[in-house]
């Protein structure tokens, strides 16, 4: 009896290790090949589920049950599959129907800061399924695209933004006094057609708040800092006390002035620096990417037009040939850049896992 019962088991087991063994030698050659195109690691997953799949459902036809249980099997693993894809189908599919609006509608592109919501920061990545951006702190966050579509963006301009800076004074400084000072430390801060709102005024002070234009816009974080310095410095200077006048009620000396002392002129060493470079290089290098595949588009059409020109010139003149050699120079040249610049971005993200 149990010789009978290990002979009618033993084909099926030795069919089911056989698959087990095809799975694991699929999911070693294909780890293999994710570790040289690690952007092909969707593929590969999606691959290995139909596979799968695939296995069990054989497994199940090959073993010796009456067929009436068989199908009950088949029929369970049916709809077990048909609602987990009911169940992830809607949040699935919306993501990439989303996906193809946000790049049909085409309101940003890699390289510029947006405001999703809560979220700031440059974007990094475009997917089917979601948008990634590089934020204050240079870590990478990955919204999904339904999630962008469902709230509003927005999208600082690369012709130049707006930068702008608050502050509170007494009502015994002038109103004139206080514009001038402001303007002054706006044109300091390197921000064009500045000008100055009174935004409001309170029971102990009035508020003011000074904008700009900055047309580099990929200097956004330096220029808020850069204008919130140059207005505290335009304050002390012109002798305009910034604290709130309820601060008079905690003074021990009445005559005192809480403004610094001006320090000696030249000891005030202040490093320009470019923080941007570092906060959002992610996003600089996407950017610079997706700027040499146009480019190198463009390159490729003009060599398609000079084709054509030939064509259509028994005798093509020396210098429709320079250009064509010219190009081809520099479609070359491009070419090995955006692999290059390719491979950096994927050795990154392989880094960032």
């Amino acid at each position: 009896m149990n010789l009978e019962l290990l002979a009618r088991f033993l084909g099926p087991l030795v069919v089911v290790a056989l698959l087990a063994g095809i799975l694991i030698a699929l999911n070693w050659g294909l780890g293999r090949l994710i570790q040289r195109h690690p952007e092909k690691s969707f593929q590969k997953q999606l691959f290995m589920l139909i596979i799968t799949l695939l296995m069990v459902v054989i497994a199940v036809v090959l073993l010796p049950i009456s067929d009436n249980l068989r199908g009950q099997i088949l029929s369970l693993l049916g709809i077990l599959l048909s609602a987990t894809i009911a169940l992830s189908a809607t949040t699935f599919l919306g993501n990439a129907m989303a996906g193809i609006m946000l790049r049909n509608v085409r309101s940003f592109k890699i390289g510029d800061f947006v405001y999703i919501e809560k979220y700031f920061g440059r974007v990094s990545g475009r997917g089917l399924f979601h948008l990634e951006i590089q934020t204050e702190d240079r870590d990478l966050l990955t919204l999904p695209n339904l999630y962008v579509t469902n709230n509003p963006v927005k999208v600082t301009r690369e012709s130049g933004t707006i930068v702008s800076t608050e502050v509170s004074l007494g009502y015994d400084v002038p109103r004139g006094r206080v514009e001038e000072v402001l303007l002054q430390a706006a044109k300091a801060a390197g921000l064009e057609e500045p000008f100055v709102y009174l935004v409001r005024l309170g029971d102990f002070s009035v508020v003011y708040q000074v904008k700009g234009l900055l047309t580099d816009v990929k200097l956004l974080l330096s220029a808020r800092s850069r204008l919130n310095g140059e207005v505290l410095d335009a304050l002390h200077c012109a002798g305009v006390e910034i604290v709130s006048p309820n601060f008079m009620n905690t003074r021990n000396v009445e005559s005192a002035s809480f403004i610094p002392k001006v320090l000696v002129e030249g000891t005030d060493a202040r490093v320009e620096s470019k923080p941007e470079d570092i906060i959002f290089d992610k996003a600089e290098q996407a950017e610079t990417l997706e700027e040499q595949k146009d480019a190198l588009v463009e390159i490729e059409s003009r060599l398609q037009d000079l084709g054509n020109s030939e064509k259509k010139d028994t005798q093509p003149t020396g210098n429709l040939k320079q250009q064509e050699e010219r190009l081809k120079r520099q479609h070359a040249m491009l070419k090995d850049r955006i692999d290059q610049a390719s491979e950096e971005l994927t050795a990154e993200k392989q880094a960032d896992k």
